[in-house]
């Protein structure tokens, strides 16, 4: 069952730079970067007052968030929905006819079970099913 939103997926050109922009704004600690060299990525988390941006710096050639800072630069890429059954809500999208850009659950960049229901599905906007 889809139980909230997790947090929102901002695809940055160069994450260091995001965020310590964001950081010095809000006076708050650079969160640590974890580097996915396997994936062509780096992820952070800002948490604050129980919202998380998740920033992503995709420098893969083929990446849904390397396509998206190379044609449109910085800005927000979708946003996360937390569920304590993915495959069960993956199911219960698919028997509502809701387009998935993944049927099977996949690992995603935080080491959770992740799938991303189609932007299509949503007027454009990517949502993405998470385990918490």
């Amino acid at each position: 069952m889809i139980t909230g939103f997790g947090h929102i997926g901002i695809g940055v050109k160069d994450i260091e730079k995001s965020l310590e922009a964001l950081c010095r704004v809000l006076e708050i600690p650079v969160p640590p970067i974890k580097e996915l060299p396997e994936r062509h990525s780096k992820v952070a988390m800002v948490e604050m007052g129980g919202v998380g941006l998740e920033f992503i710096q995709d420098d893969s050639e083929n990446g849904m968030l390397g396509r998206f800072t190379r044609e449109k630069g910085n800005g927000i890429h979708h946003f996360c929905m937390l569920t304590d059954d993915i495959e069960g809500d993956i199911k219960w999208m698919l028997d509502r006819g809701v387009k998935m850009m993944h049927e099977t659950p996949r690992i995603g960049l935080r080491d959770k079970k992740i799938a991303f229901i189609s932007p299509d599905a949503n007027e454009g906007i990517p949502i993405e099913l998470s385990e918490p």
